[in-house]
């Protein structure tokens, strides 16, 4: 798909959609509006699928703008959904809710002319909210889904050579230790200690080229206290095609980092660091977001330190098949926890399992 073609396309989608949008008027042609354009096969999810046959040079200039427009059209169907359903109210409704108004007036007079809006809301009423990790990933997938990723998922119970070996985790690594692992009685089997895993198992089938991103639990024999936990929310993130390089991975991670931040201000710095399934091993850090001359958060060294990374081991790369001298990749992964309560500001790790109300409807 070249650069006009995606322009033209976004014009046209773009056009029809409000059109569709103006023209419901009922409940039923709106939905039908919601099925035709933003349903999961709906014209914009698909037109979004296209992205992955981009250069990456291209994703990454036209990734926010895809997004942008989703984004804005969901918003544009929410207020349209919500103006059609407060000029819809059935006759009957209205004219059952009049008659008990003049009863209510009638019996008001009564009793010391008191009076009652039975339109008003009950007490004490129960309102859901979307979890914070839910919040996050669906906009990390968002975001990734316009740069051409698309969503994998793999169990939580793993095997050995897929959560080590394929990883080039050496036998005598610390991390297989029963003090990290929570091994099964099961041979061979574990709770996943990573979502790693998962980049294994896409690469494993070898449909090559893969862009692939995969969030979920991971699993650690560590103590709880207010900045660890056994059970951990992580986000993965692999591309392995042809001729992939560091500059790939950069332009990719700084523009997620200010997606989800909201900043387009915000940097990124980059340190050797080792981890056994990539070479060259990055440690990025981002610029804090709170701050422009250091805070609490940042340990007033204005750095956070937010995700690992680095070019995909060779090793990796044959243990599943693929060919290292003819593809490259980069891989990256993301404490999705740590993102989630630098977004929102929460200090303690436990609140986001807790489970209390009065914590998870602040968001």
């Amino acid at each position: 798909m070249s650069k006009a073609t995606i322009l033209i396309e976004l014009q046209q989608l773009q056009t029809g959609f409000q059109q569709a949008l103006a023209q419901a008027t009922q409940p039923a042609s709106l939905e039908q509006v919601r099925i035709k354009f933003l349903s999961r096969q709906g014209l914009i999810p698909e037109f979004l699928k296209q992205i992955k046959d981009l250069s990456p040079e291209d994703k990454i200039k036209f990734g926010p703008q895809l997004q942008e427009f989703r984004k804005t059209s969901e918003q544009e169907f929410s207020t349209k959904q919500a103006l059609i359903a407060s000029q819809n109210i059935p006759v009957q409704n209205i004219q059952t809710r009049d008659a008990q108004t003049q009863n209510i007036q009638i019996s008001s007079k009564i009793n010391l002319n008191l009076t009652l809006d039975p339109s008003s809301e009950l007490p004490n009423q129960k309102f859901g909210s979307l979890h914070p990790y839910t919040q996050v990933i669906e906009k990390l997938e968002n975001i990734f889904i316009s740069m051409g990723f698309r969503i994998a998922e793999g169990p939580e119970l793993e095997t050995e050579f897929n959560n080590f070996t394929a990883l080039n985790i050496p036998d005598d690594h610390p991390a297989r230790d029963s003090q990290d692992t929570f091994w099964l009685r099961l041979p061979q089997q574990l709770m996943r200690t990573q979502t790693s895993p998962v980049q294994i198992r896409e690469l494993s089938k070898q449909e090559l080229p893969v862009a692939v991103i995969a969030a979920g639990r991971a699993y650690r024999n560590e103590a709880t206290d207010a900045s660890h936990d056994c059970v951990f929310m992580q986000l993965e993130g692999l591309l392995v095609d042809k001729n992939i390089s560091v500059a790939n991975l950069l332009g990719t991670l700084k523009t997620c980092l200010r997606a989800i931040f909201e900043r387009e201000d915000l940097d990124i710095r980059v340190r050797p660091g080792f981890f056994p399934f990539v070479e060259p091993g990055l440690e990025i850090d981002m610029l804090c977001p709170f701050c422009t001359a250091g805070c609490s958060v940042c340990k007033r060294t204005r750095w956070i330190e937010i995700v690992g990374a680095g070019l995909v081991h060779p090793n990796v790369l044959r243990a599943c098949g693929v060919d290292p001298q003819e593809y490259s990749g980069f891989a990256f992964g993301f404490g999705l926890t740590r993102l989630v309560m630098l977004k929102y500001g929460i200090n303690d790790i436990r609140l986001l399992h807790s489970g209390k109300l009065d914590f998870l409807t602040q968001f």
